[in-house]
Order: structure tokens, then C-alpha cells, then sequence
């Protein structure tokens, strides 16, 4: 028989058996979404009671939570939260004593919802089963409820689930035509310990929701059906292996497998099915052309729709596929035979709209565009799996996910997760594991427990012979474990608890460092939660919570703020913050790039993570939206697939020597780039460009790929110069940049100079009396209260402190106006860059909350959004009848070799001898000893 005439009967079958589900009025399936009666049960009263035969009083929708609705209680001081709270002070210290009042209740560790409610609920529906169900089996679907189900059909038990991530399905045997009642328990308490701070359940980002919220369905299915469907894909085969999972009796049955493609139908198979073939049929389907293969560069899906019919009917179902070839080849990834670069992002169920995990697609379309916009290929869902959505959308646009089963817990110590997290780990693996965006998978996160080793890896193994397609690893940060096919470890990245000490503190500026003394030798290790650098809140964005959860932490913060006379410093707080913050991200992320058989990095964040005390470490909010300080554009020249980046053994350099820069490319993109044309040119600040040249070199795929070097004397530069070096592929949008600083090594004498000195005594007093100008070097004679024990470092605070126990560093970074004549011979941007950091790090930040509201610094130092001091370390005033500089920072240590420090003085020894220096606003020498170590 030609191949058309098969074809055409196959479809007459398909269509024919597809015609029996709806021959009738009635459908197959139902929707039961709408409005359903409801009750709160606070006691755990409802099933001694029997509240499955009441009927219920209130109503909700679903899907839906409660919360979203106003059902629960009030918060209040006696809130049981799910999720620790380190820095306990809101509820005892005087400065949060009217956010405990009732009615102004306003928590600082993470968003507040309105309404909060963590026990059982009970939703109840009348449903009307056609007569045309009768004697079919009935399924029961509750697609992502939270948590735990008891389903009751006309006061019968049917039974009870605690799947976290997959949907509750319900199999009832029959159901007689006509009305029944349905009532669904739900209980959101934690009563499998996945840990409180777990964002599977966490009120740290989407909340501890009661509800139903996506798809709610019943199904009329015959007496053999479709349970699942697990596609496994051979590119280099060109085939298929099908394996399809039945429930019932297959005797007399045959299945239809029907393959599409962008929507056209290109492969179809029939098979009869044996009557002792048990409860899954595995076939094989061949490809005679190659197959298309999925990747981030070409993310091609297949959909697979498979029939199943049998003696009372037909059963069909569909899944998504893709090809891909995912393993691990020495220290670093391939995907169909090339090595890939991950570029994450964690996503920690961060919804505040709704306070529950996005069910649409065009929302999760949203998150991975901007994802894909500020250069990232790749999202790491801690301690959590996204709902099928998320699935569908990044297959479609080529992103790779790591999925987790929804832990950060003890495990391996026999407790009862230990059992659940196996159970629900497959669970995911049967629902959402055809989707070939699914790349990778871990318990979940950072875990505890003496014998988590041992565990993991046996769950390593388990998962590995349950499913070969794709790759697994212990946990987010730890364990090393044997069997592992990559390692989740924070070692290779700059910043940490604790690690004032880094690479960015301590040495001098310069971009030649990587972490291959932090990575294996034999496996592949992706950077866990790299980043974490904070930035000052954006009051502009609490405009923008109109769901479910408030920034009311927000308004605490902004409300202290203008307390201390500084609302008007928002905004530049925030810009000024945040590109440090960008910086920072730039420093680490280039790193890894410059680091040979490096895996891969998952940032913690791209955008805001509202909760554990309030970390704002992205440079996105949680709306995925900018904050106004870095596009997409600029975050993506140093995080891309193609990125220029410079070795130079120093940023800042004296114009008596001779600048060297070494560059190189990590190319990751989908094919080499030969005989690439690579631009260079140094700009000053106006955009005149001072030295320029070219290389052509071809990129291969991978990273360390030296393009050529760069090298000039610097004594052109006779005054104090900010430079840009920037390096292009010419005809592209590949990109990047750094800035570089030139100083004159011989100084500018001064030809007034003022009077130094280093304690405010008489004879300084004296002097100011009599009209002199006079420069005070505070620093190390800071009094603790005062500013004395502030850790003021380069990098701005890690995660937050609220969460760290006030760990260092404790502050934001500087801020000044850079057309202040006091810098005219240090330019600047106005915030901190690499030019600030020997400043930052020897200096003592003054506390001047007891200044007038309009006495300001010079250079303030940003202050922790928690305390919102007023700190500076240089400012100036009207004494008398003379004018004193008062500056905290050392400017006497070192100078030969901390250039910047040497420039900064030079620069205000320079004002201080001009006519620009004369101070508006008077201080008194009382004001200034009150800063000192009495």
C-alpha cells in the first residue's frame, strides 16, 4: 500500500476515534472552575465534624488562593510565620514600636500580605455528571494546590495527597448521572519538614498560600487510559523510544502515536496492543531525516499526541518533546556535541502580585525574555518546580532549567522527607520530564544533616536509572558527592558571608584574576548564587504592589529616611548604589568567564528577592523591571553567548607608566566567528578617543581565546584623567568596557597650603579663629557610636544584614556631586568605581544625625536602608571666621602604592588653597568633637 493511502487512513482512524469522545451534547471533560462554597477551619475540626456533608457557607473562586480574596486573619505581632526570622527586633525595639500597633502593622523582613492564614480550608462544589459519563471512570484534577488534599465525594473520603509541584489527580471508579457533591480539604501547614525557608512553601517570596490556583478539571475516561507518556530522544539514532503508561485492562485496545511538527503532522504509528502488555506499551519511532535539534540557539519542539482506544472508548493525550544531546564532558557542559556556558539566574517563586507562582504563559514569557535580554541562558529554580508553564515557555524559547524538588532541609537522617522528597522527586520527573528545557535537577537547597551524603548520592544514582535525560547533582551549594554529574559549590565567585577579605577589597583594582584554583578537575562546577551585592531600596516601587502582598517594608524604610532628613536622597541613594551594585555583578560574572572549564554561574539575582529580612541583590525588581541604574544593553556587554574582556594587572596607574592590557574572548555563541575584526580604542570622559587599534583573530567556541594585547605610555596624560577602554567586534553588538584612571606621578605644589592636623585642638581652633583654612584627618579617631564601628568596605552589603547578623560589609557605597570643585582634580562619576576603592576600605564612616537636616557631606557613604543614618566621610563648614575640611578617609598610608588615596588628597589640598573653597554653613567645634573618641 503507498505511503499516502496509509497515511490517510491513519488520519480517518484518528479523527474517527476522536469523534467518539464528543459524538454526544456532553463532552469528555469539565471545567470546575468558579465560584465554590467555602470555610476556614482553624481548629482541624472539619472532618470529626463532618463537614464534608455540610454544606458550606462562604464562597471564593478558583483557581484562586485566600488570601488574594481577604479571607484569614489580620497580621499581628502573634503571627505565625512560615519562614525564620533572624533579626527579631521589630518585635521588641522602640524604633519599630508603632509598626506593632494595630492598624499600622508593618513587618521589615519581607513583603506583607493583608491577610494571613496557614491551616485547613475547605472548598466545596455541587457537580452535575452527564448521563453520557455513566459508568466511565471519573478523574479529578487540581493542578498546584497548596498543600495538602483530602478529596470527599458526597461525604466519602476518596482519598488524600501531598504532592507539592505536580497536580492532585483523583481517580473515582464511577459516578451515577446527575448532582454530587464535591468537598476539597485543604491544609497549607508544613507537615513534611521541606524546611520553613524552602520557597516551596516560604512566606520569603511567594507566601504560605491555601488553594487551588491553576487548572481544575474533571474527565470522564474509559476503562483504559493514558497515565503518562515518557519520550526518550535519540538525535544521534534519529529515533524515539515512546514508553506510554497505562491504567486498566489493555486487553483489545490499540494505540495511535502521531508525531507533529510547527503544527504539520511528519511521523504516525499504530499499535496493537497485547493483552498481557501489562500497564505501559514502549515502541520506538524512526526518523528518515535528520532530526531538529533543540538547544538555546534552536529551541525545536515536537509534540507527540498519542490515542489510546479501547472496547468503551478512547483516551488521548499529548506531550512536548525535544532532540538534545545534554552530558557532561570533562569540567564544562556539551549540548548535541558543543560545549554551552550557563548563565543563571536564581528564581525563588518571587510573585507578589499574587503571592503564588505564575500559571500563564505570557507571563512566563516575560521572565525569560528579560532573562535572555540582560544576556542569561539558563534559570535554577531553588528549592522549588515551577508549574507546567514555565515548562512550555522555555522550551519554546531555549532556556535551560534547573529544577529542584522543593527542599532546604535535614536530610539522610530517616526523617519523613527524606522518603517524600524520592516520592515527589519522580512525580516531577513523570510530569514534566519530556520537556527538553528541563536540564537539570536537585533535592533542592544548601541541606543539613549528618548522613546528607550518603542520601544524596543514593538519590543521585536513583534518579540516574530512573531517567537518562538529563543531568543530576546533591543540592544548590552542597554536598560533593560521587555520583554527581555536576557540582553546585559558592567557591568560585568573589562575594560571601563573611568575605569582606575579597578579591575586591583587598587588592589592588585590576581585572587579571579567575577561579580555576575553586573549580574540579574532573567534573563540571557551576558558581552557586553568585552576586548578592545589594543596593538602596527604590520608593518609586511600592506604588506597583496592588495584589496580594504590600511593600510595607518599603515604607518603613522610607519613612526613617525622611525622619533623618534625607528623603530627598532616595533617589540618588538608589542610582548611585546601584551601579556599584552593577560593577560588582560585572567583576564576578567577568570572572567567570575568564576562568578555563568553568561550567557555569547562577546569579542570585537578576531581580529582587523580597524576603529573609528584605535582600535587594538584583538589578531588576521582582517585577522583572528595571530600576533606572542598567539596561539590558549594558548588563549584557560583560553577560552574553560573546563577550571582549581585558586581563590588566591594574585600573589605576600613574602616567610615568606604561598601560598593558591583554585581550580575550569567551565566545559560547552558536557557531565560531572567523576572522572576527576586533576594535579597541581609549576615551576620555567627553568621548575623545586617545589611542585605538585592531586584531583579527578567529573565536572558536569556548573561552580563554587570546585576541592580542595592548600596550602605550601613559605620559600624555598630564592632568588626572578618567579613560574608557572599549573593545567591539567590528559589525556587531558584541561589546565591552572598563575604566581606567591616570594620575600625574609628580603632584601640583600647592601654593597655599592649609593647616593639617589630626586632632581638633586648641591650636587648630586657634587658627580657624583667626581665619585660617583648615583640613582635620579624622580617621581612626571616630567614636564608635559615631561612625567608629561601621565596616565601610568597596563592595556593598552582601544579601542584607538583617539576615547576615550585621556581617561587613555594612554599607552601599559613596556618593558625591562630581562637579564639586573639591574634585576637580579626582574625576569621578558620583558613585563608587574602582578610583574609590582605597578610600573605601581605610576609611570611618561619621554618623551626622545630630547636623541640621540640610548640613550635608561632600562624599556620603550610603547607609544600610535599615538604620538610614546620615554618614559621610569629608565635609566642610564655616568655623568662625575660618574654614575647616573635615575627612575621615586615610590619606597618609601608603601613597606610593594607594594612588587613588594620594590623587583624592591632592585634589582637596588643591580646593583648599582656591578660591572655591568657602563653606556656607556654619559648625561648631562642639559638633565636631561629639564624632571623636572622647
Amino acid at each position: 500500500m503507498k505511503k499516502k493511502n496509509i497515511k490517510s487512513i491513519f488520519y480517518l482512524l484518528v479523527s474517527t476515534l476522536l469523534a467518539l469522545v464528543s459524538c454526544n451534547n456532553s463532552p469528555s471533560e469539565l471545567s470546575l472552575a468558579g465560584e465554590w462554597k467555602f470555610a476556614l477551619d482553624p481548629d482541624d475540626i472539619g472532618v470529626s465534624e463532618q463537614w464534608q456533608m455540610k454544606e458550606l457557607s462562604d464562597k471564593v473562586q478558583l483557581p484562586g488562593s485566600l488570601q488574594e480574596q481577604g479571607k484569614g486573619d489580620d497580621v499581628s505581632i502573634h503571627t505565625q510565620w512560615t519562614g525564620s526570622v533572624v533579626d527579631k527586633s521589630w518585635y521588641t525595639a522602640d524604633e519599630y514600636a508603632k509598626y506593632r500597633e494595630p492598624g499600622n502593622i508593618k513587618v521589615p523582613f519581607w513583603l506583607n500580605p493583608d491577610k494571613y492564614y496557614v491551616g485547613v480550608a475547605w472548598y466545596q462544589k455541587e457537580i452535575e455528571i452527564p448521563e453520557s459519563w455513566s459508568d466511565k471512570r471519573i478523574l479529578l484534577e487540581f493542578e498546584r494546590t497548596h498543600w495538602e488534599t483530602s478529596l470527599y465525594i458526597d461525604g466519602n473520603k476518596i482519598s488524600h495527597q501531598d504532592a507539592l509541584q505536580v497536580p492532585h489527580r483523583y481517580l473515582i471508579n464511577s459516578l451515577a448521572p446527575g448532582k454530587h457533591l464535591l468537598s476539597l480539604r485543604v491544609d497549607n501547614r508544613v507537615h513534611i519538614d521541606v524546611g520553613s525557608n524552602a520557597h516551596s512553601v516560604s512566606d520569603h517570596t511567594q507566601t504560605n498560600w491555601n488553594g487551588v490556583i491553576g487548572e481544575i478539571k474533571m474527565q470522564a475516561l474509559p476503562a483504559l487510559a493514558i497515565d503518562h507518556i515518557q519520550v526518550y530522544p535519540d538525535a544521534k539514532a534519529k529515533k524515539a523510544t515512546v514508553k506510554v503508561y497505562m491504567d486498566g485492562k489493555p486487553a483489545g485496545s490499540r494505540l495511535a502515536l502521531n508525531v507533529l511538527f510547527e503544527g504539520q503532522s511528519i511521523l504516525e504509528k499504530e499499535i496493537d496492543i497485547e493483552a498481557n502488555a501489562g500497564n505501559c506499551v514502549e515502541t520506538t519511532i524512526e526518523w528518515k531525516d535528520n532530526v531538529k535539534l533543540w538547544s538555546e540557539f534552536t529551541p525545536n519542539v515536537y509534540r507527540l499526541q498519542a490515542v489510546l482506544s479501547s472496547r468503551d472508548g478512547v483516551n488521548r493525550k499529548d506531550v512536548n518533546f525535544g532532540f538534545r544531546e545534554l552530558k557532561a564532558n570533562g569540567t564544562h557542559f556539551d549540548i548535541n556535541g558543543r560545549p554551552i556556558f550557563l548563565r543563571g539566574t536564581l528564581e525563588c517563586c518571587v510573585f507578589p502580585k499574587t503571592g503564588y507562582p505564575a500559571m500563564d504563559n505570557e507571563y512566563w514569557a516575560k521572565i525569560y525574555a528579560t532573562c535572555k535580554s540582560y544576556g542569561l541562558n539558563h534559570v535554577r529554580f531553588h528549592s522549588w518546580c515551577p508549574p507546567a508553564a514555565a515548562f512550555h515557555v522555555a522550551d519554546s524559547m531555549g532556556v535551560y532549567l534547573q529544577v529542584e524538588c522543593g527542599g532546604w532541609t535535614s536530610v539522610g537522617d530517616g526523617n519523613k522527607q527524606d522518603q517524600w522528597i524520592k516520592e515527589e522527586s519522580i512525580r516531577i520527573l513523570n510530569e514534566y520530564g519530556n520537556h527538553p528545557s528541563f536540564c537539570l535537577l536537585a533535592y533542592g537547597n544548601e541541606p543539613s544533616g549528618n548522613n546528607q551524603v550518603n542520601y544524596l548520592n543514593d538519590l543521585v544514582v536513583y534518579w540516574k536509572q530512573h531517567d537518562g535525560r538529563r543531568l543530576y547533582t546533591s543540592a544548590g551549594g552542597w554536598p560533593l558527592v560521587p555520583d554527581a554529574d555536576y557540582y553546585n559549590t559558592d567557591k568560585p565567585r568573589i562575594g560571601g558571608i563573611g568575605r569582606i577579605d575579597n578579591i575586591l577589597n583587598v587588592y589592588t583594582p585590576r581585572t587579571d584574576y579567575d577561579f580555576r584554583e575553586r573549580i574540579l578537575e574532573d567534573m563540571p562546577v557551576v558558581s552557586h548564587e553568585v552576586g548578592q551585592w545589594c543596593v538602596y531600596p527604590d520608593f518609586k516601587e511600592i506604588d506597583k504592589y496592588t495584589g496580594v502582598l504590600k511593600a510595607k517594608n518599603f515604607e518603613i524604610f522610607k519613612e526613617t529616611l525622611n525622619e533623618k532628613g534625607l528623603g530627598d536622597m532616595a533617589d540618588k541613594f538608589l542610582y548611585a548604589s546601584g551601579r556599584l551594585q552593577t560593577l560588582c555583578y560585572k567583576m564576578d560574572i567577568e570572572a567567570a568567564l575568564r576562568t578555563p572549564g568553568f561550567a557555569g554561574f547562577q546569579l542570585l539575582d537578576l531581580h529582587d528577592f523580597p524576603g529573609q529580612g528584605t535582600a535587594l541583590v538584583g538589578v531588576l525588581n521582582p517585577f522583572w523591571e528595571s530600576k533606572g541604574y542598567v539596561d539590558g544593553k549594558e548588563y549584557s556587554e560583560f553577560c552574553n553567548q560573546t563577550v571582549p574582556l581585558a586581563r590588566m594587572p591594574k585600573l589605576i596607574w600613574n602616567n610615568n607608566e606604561q598601560f598593558k592590557a591583554n585581550i580575550e574572548f569567551a565566545h559560547f555563541g552558536e557557531k565560531p566567528l572567523l576572522d572576527a575584526s576586533i576594535l579597541w580604542n581609549v576615551e576620555t570622559k567627553e568621548g575623545n578617543v586617545v589611542k585605538s587599534g585592531s586584531f583579527r583573530h578567529d573565536l572558536p567556541i569556548g573561552n580563554l581565546i587570546e585576541a592580542g594585547s595592548i600596550e602605550f605610555t601613559l605620559n600624555t596624560f598630564t592632568d588626572p584623567t578618567q579613560l574608557t577602554l572599549k573593545v567591539n567586534v567590528e559589525n556587531t553588538e558584541i561589546a565591552n568596557s572598563w575604566n581606567i584612571w591616570v594620575y600625574p606621578a609628580r603632584k601640583k605644589e600647592i601654593q597655599k597650603m592649609p593647616y593639617i592636623t589630626y586632632k581638633l585642638d586648641k591650636t587648630a581652633i586657634d587658627k580657624l579663629n583667626q581665619g585660617e583654612n583648615v583640613l582635620f584627618l579624622s580617621y581612626g579617631k571616630i567614636a564608635p557610636k559615631k561612625g567608629g564601628d561601621i565596616r565601610v568596605a568597596f563592595t556593598p552589603i552582601f544579601w542584607n544584614t538583617a539576615w547576615t547578623y550585621n556581617v561587613p560589609p555594612q554599607t552601599l557605597g559613596f556618593l558625591c556631586d562630581p562637579a564639586h570643585a573639591a574634585f576637580a582634580a579626582f574625576p569621578n562619576d558620583g558613585y563608587s568605581d574602582f578610583q574609590w576603592k582605597d578610600l573605601a576600605v581605610s576609611c570611618n564612616a561619621m554618623v551626622m544625625d545630630d547636623f541640621p537636616h540640610d548640613f550635608r557631606p561632600l562624599v556620603y557613604v550610603i547607609d544600610d536602608w535599615f538604620k538610614n543614618r546620615k554618614l559621610g566621610v569629608l565635609f566642610e563648614g564655616k568655623v568662625g571666621k575660618g574654614n575647616l575640611m573635615v575627612c575621615s578617609i586615610d590619606l597618609d598610608t601608603d601613597l606610593d602604592n594607594r594612588l587613588s588615596a594620594a590623587q583624592f588628597k591632592q585634589s582637596i589640598l588643591e580646593y583648599m588653597a582656591s578660591s572655591h573653597f568657602n563653606p556656607q554653613k556654619e559648625i561648631t567645634p562642639e559638633q565636631i568633637e561629639n564624632l571623636l573618641v572622647k
